[in-house]
Parts: C-alpha cells; structure tokens; sequence
C-alpha cells in the first residue's frame, strides 16, 4: 500500500510517499522562510503562489527518491485545514486531480491529526485516555484522545498562538524570522529570572492566553533605555514564561483526564529547552512523554500520510464533496 500526502497548510510545500501505514520512503520540504523573513512573518497570497510553482515538482522527485512510480500510488492524502485558504486549496487541488486521474481514494487530513499521528514512528500505539499538546506558529492545543480517532480540544488558546507570539517578540528585538530557534539560541546566554513576566488564565486551567504575555514583553522592552543590551534576558524571561505556561496548563489536563501517554508536536516542540522542561516536570509522574523528533514536528506530508494511513475509514469521504476549511472539527 502506498500513500501519496501532500500538506500546503502554511508556508512549506510538503510531499511524502509512506509505505504501507508507517514507512516513509520520502519526505520532502520546500520551505519558504528566505522570501517570507522579508516581511517578517507569512504573507498568505505569496505562499500561495509559491505552493503553485513548486508542487508539481516536488511530487517528481519524491516519487524518484522513494523509487515508486505514480501508478503504483493507491490512495492520495491531503491537508484539508485547519490552515491558510489560498495555500490549502493549491494542495486539494492537485491531490483531486490525483485522485480522478488514477482513480484513487482521496483521504482528507486534519492538519492538528496530523501532527498527532506522527507518535507512529516511535510508538506502535497508544494507551487510552491519551494528551496531545500541539504548539506551533498557528495553534497551541490541548487534544484528548479517549481512544483510536477520537478527538476532542479541551484546550486551546483563546489568542495568540505560542510561536506566533516567539515570532513578533523576535521581530521586535531584530532577531529575525522564525522568532523560535532565534530566540532559544540567544536566552541560553540569559537570565531567566531576569524580568517577571505574566502566566494568563490561571482560573482556566486547561485554556491558554498569549497576547498579555505578549503585551507585557513588548513594555518591558520599551521600559528599558537601551533593551538591546538586554536582549539574553529579555529571551530566557520570555521563553521561561511560555514553557512554565505550557507546562502548567499541560500537566494540569493529564492529571484531570488520568492521562498515561503525552503527546507533543509542533514547530515550537522542536524547543529543546520546552522538552527538557517537560521532561523534568514529569519525573516524578507516571506519564509517559511521547516526543515528535524536530523533522517530524514542523509542516511535514509524512505526518499527514501517516495519519491518513491509520484513520482513512473515519476520514473516508466523497472527493466532489469536499472544500478546503480554514477551520476542521476537532470531534470525530
């Protein structure tokens, strides 16, 4: 069985031909950084076009790296949302013309799922009730798993999303984009406990808030005569609030829900910083910490074959029936 994915949610175009239900023979990333770091963040119409230009060839040499030829492909996997609307539809668009030229089911992926469905790789199942903790530049969500397709956010941010939020306090310290790497690499030199930054909704445990955090960085800053000597302290401050933020809300859910596996993915995963954190607060827990290695963690279509290959009869649909959603239901 073969799984051609395809994920255009954003700003990296992504083709992966998975093997059977976890066998990647190919996983490729286009990625757009160098033009969107111009502006400072992604510019929606661009990646868009982007996607167009280069989608086609990506799927030739993905099919050339995993030696499998376009007719021996036996179902199509896409990115149907959540995500960028222009970007995702150049995506569905290609992955239905796949579908009606070779006559093959077309499985459309939960983009949140797919970052999920990446534990296949490390761990053949899961134990019930599972957590997963989803963190990126789009979406940080708490989805609980009380068993195989099920699906249900008992969490999320009522804002801003934790990298969106790494990525605009990175700007505004001319760290450059993506704010994420940029800033872990330059609080390493910081002081954490430098400035006192605030934890949002602490009544609401399993809810996550943002923008305040980001609001009280940015007067930090301004506060300061000269903030760019300042910048190590400003990050390890910034970066410790949004891991003990993380963390609290997280742990909170899995001591609520009686979870035993953790599962977390999403760009802002690949923080080594956040995973040591992690691994540190579960230590004396029964929890057992699932984490999505770094080229599995950002928009990658091997997750999104991976998640199509073990959930294709719940997501089983109708091909002239389905439209690209900004939005996709959490609730399978």
């Amino acid at each position: 069985m073969y799984t051609l994915a395809i994920e255009t949610s954003c700003d990296d175009t992504s083709i992966a031909i998975i093997k059977d239900k976890t066998i990647i023979l190919s996983n490729l990333v286009s990625s757009q950084q160098k033009t969107h770091e111009i502006y400072g963040g992604v510019v929606p119409e661009v990646a868009s076009r982007l996607h167009a230009e280069i989608i086609h060839n990506l799927i030739t040499k993905c099919l050339k790296e995993a030696s499998v030829a376009l007719k021996q492909i036996n179902q199509i996997a896409v990115t149907a949302g959540p995500g960028l609307e222009g970007a995702l539809l150049v995506g569905l668009s290609v992955a239905k013309s796949l579908s009606y030229a070779l006559n093959i089911p077309l499985i459309p992926v939960n983009h949140i799922h797919g970052h999920i469905y990446a534990f296949t790789q490390y761990k053949p199942t899961l134990s019930y009730p599972a957590l997963a903790l989803i963190v990126s530049g789009g979406h940080t969500d708490l989805i609980l798993m009380k068993k195989e397709g099920s699906f249900s956010n008992c969490g999320k941010t009522r804002d801003d999303a934790a990298g969106e939020v790494f990525d605009k306090i990175a700007r505004c310290l001319c760290l450059g984009y993506p704010g994420g790497p940029v800033i872990e690499k330059t609080a390493s030199l910081g002081n954490p406990k430098a400035f006192k930054l605030p934890i949002a909704l602490k009544h609401s445990p399993f809810e996550f808030s943002f923008s305040g955090l980001k609001t009280a960085t940015l007067d930090c800053i301004k506060s300061l005569e000269n903030p760019l000597d300042h910048t190590a302290d400003i990050c390890a401050s910034f970066q410790q609030t949004v891991n003990d933020t993380l963390i609290l809300k997280t742990l909170a859910a899995c001591k609520h829900y009686k979870i035993n596996d953790l599962i977390i993915g999403g760009g802002v995963a690949s923080n080594r910083t956040l995973m040591n954190a992690f691994r540190e607060a579960i230590k004396e827990t029964a929890i057992n910490l699932i984490h999505i290695e770094p080229k599995l963690c950002t928009d990658n279509a091997a997750m999104i074959g991976l998640a199509a290959t073990h959930l294709g009869n719940i997501y089983a649909i109708n091909r002239d029936e389905l439209r690209v959603t900004s939005t996709f239901s959490y609730e399978l």
